[in-house]
């Protein structure tokens, strides 16, 4: 009779290789390794994709979806200038979905009737793969094995690990848990876990220290068609090159850190660090764009639905009906969208100084105070007068039952004879 399959996130680590042999040995599964490429530094696919072979899954898969990544997820996330909590580009949230899409396309492959992932009780992964799994194929079952193994800590996993013939040699508890794909870097645990800590010199990879930076500042042209970034400095690129590059000069200038303190949609707190070079700068050069082109009431009112679309990615809601409904608002203000930005990065800055575009709506000759002023400016008292009407008429009627309510009130003073002598005077006067 054959194995029930399930479908493994696999990274290569110690918790997602200890999950390969709890599934096939708790569980009786035969486990089916994906490991996805979404821009994450690795030392090569094929030789963590042997591991997981050695270990004993019947198949693995690697899938590079790099692309599919930048030009499916990134550009999205451009559009809704997102930015959760109005702080950080959203970085892990973006991947997990896709990472899910795919899981799920290689369970129906190889008839997989299971799912699982290495994602722990307390983050917001385990949501994020979940519920994108579940929205994607509702028959498949989610296994989430670090969550549901009595392991205990750390020193059991690796003793599990050495008793099932698990390589542990790699597996020394690093200082710092690190998830990283295209779009940056997310750093926690540690002495980050103390949120007096200054984080450490050691955490950042991506960027250099904003006081080493070079002395001259760096400008680059960013290009935007319909709101996609497509070229750097007019060289044309695909999105995922563009961000490549981008995060190179942008960290090399020491712009892109964050530090912040984050509030997980599981309902903890946690002190978060941040690499997002390339994500920061495009937002920014995105939003100049659209200050530039938008209409004054679509922009004001995109900006309320980009916090929306920002929390419905966090909380794991990728393939959800208002996400969706999101994103057609969004793609629909990205028409006129095409234009260049320029951006000066200094010692860890990042300022728009110029922005163009055939579809501005920036019209100079209104703008000018000079002589060749083409607004009229006598315009102005009959705008203001109808602009505030209601308001006026408000405060008059105000203004007038407040006058009303004084006089009766002291009207019944002086019948009451609670009036002052001095204030029944002036009355009789």
């Amino acid at each position: 009779m054959s194995k029930e399959k399930v479908v493994l996130a696999y990274s290569g680590g110690l918790d997602t290789s200890v999950c390969i042999k709890w599934l096939q040995n708790e569980l009786g599964l035969d486990v089916i390794a994906m490991l996805g490429n979404v821009g994450q530094e690795h030392d090569g696919l094929e030789k963590i994709a042997d591991k997981a072979r050695s270990l004993g899954c019947i198949a693995v898969e690697v899938v590079d979806m790099t692309d599919e990544f930048a030009d499916e997820y990134l550009t999205r996330a451009i559009a809704a200038n997102a930015m959760y909590e109005n702080k950080y580009p959203l970085l892990s949230a973006l991947s997990r979905p896709l990472i899910s899409a795919h899981l799920v396309d290689v369970a129906h492959k190889y008839g997989a009737t299971c799912v699982a992932h290495g994602c722990t009780g307390k983050g917001n992964d385990q949501v994020r793969f979940e519920t994108s799994i579940a929205t994607l194929d509702p028959s498949l079952k989610v296994l989430a094995p670090v969550r549901e193994w009595d392991l205990g800590m750390r020193p059991d996993e690796i003793a599990y690990a050495k008793a099932h013939g698990v390589p542990v040699a790699q597996s020394i508890e690093k200082p710092y848990s690190i998830d990283d794909n295209l779009w940056g870097r997310a750093i926690e645990a540690g002495v980050l876990e103390d949120p007096w800590n200054e984080p450490p010199a050691d955490i950042w990879t991506m960027t250099v220290d904003p006081a080493l930076a070079p002395d001259e500042a760096a400008y680059v042209e960013i290009g935007f068609t319909a709101g996609v970034p497509t070229s750097l400095d007019g060289e044309r690129l695909s999105v995922a090159e563009l961000v490549a590059k981008l995060n190179v000069i942008a960290g090399a200038n020491g712009y892109g850190r964050i530090d912040m303190i984050e509030n997980r949609y599981v309902g903890l707190k946690s002190r978060e660090c941040y690499e997002v070079p390339a994500g920061l700068a495009l937002i920014a050069a995105h939003k100049a764009l659209e200050d530039l082109c938008l209409e004054r009431d679509v922009l004001h009112y995109k900006l309320s639905l980009e916090q929306t679309w920002a929390d419905q990615v966090y909380n794991g809601r990728w393939f959800s009906p208002l996400k969706e409904a999101l994103d057609a608002f969004m793609a629909d203000t990205q028409a006129a969208l095409t234009g260049v930005v320029k951006l000066k990065f200094y010692k860890g800055s990042c300022v728009v100084v110029g922005r163009k575009s055939a579809a501005a709506l920036y019209d100079q000759s209104l703008a000018t105070y000079d002589n060749d002023d083409a607004f009229d400016q006598k315009a102005a008292k009959g705008f203001i007068d109808i602009q505030g009407l209601s308001l006026k008429t408000w405060a008059t009627k105000k203004a007038e039952v407040a006058s009303a309510t004084a006089a009766a009130a002291l009207k019944l003073d002086v019948v009451m004879g609670s009036a002052e002598p001095v204030l029944a005077d002036a009355v009789n006067y």
